[in-house]
């Protein structure tokens, strides 16, 4: 890459002791993990300079067009309540009137 200023050294072109010695010094690490960084924000960047710009506004939650999540906690409410009265009307079944085996 020509416009970043420190490129990556060249292994090729080292002898065989001083490519160890830079790749074992931890310099060597660092740089390339540095010209990834400075790639992959180019690559964002640029990614982000030829998006297309949205063309309709977003809001948040159901932006006000429907009663969403009110009519479904109502919903649920009532739900529990039906199951309450259900509940309710049960047969208590510790009572001996309803042991079949006795």
């Amino acid at each position: 890459m020509s416009n970043i200023r420190t490129d990556q050294v060249d292994l090729r072109r080292l002898s065989d002791q001083d490519k160890s010695d830079f790749q074992r010094g931890g310099g060597y690490g660092e740089q390339v993990a540095a010209l990834k960084r400075a790639r992959a924000y180019q690559g964002n960047m640029a990614y982000n300079a030829k998006r297309q710009e949205r063309t309709t506004t977003q809001t948040p939650g159901t932006g006000g067009m429907s009663p969403g999540i009110g009519m479904q906690q109502e919903r649920y409410r009532e739900i529990g309540q039906e199951n309450e009265a259900a509940k309710g009307n049960r047969p208590d079944l510790d009572n001996d009137l309803y042991d079949i085996y006795s």
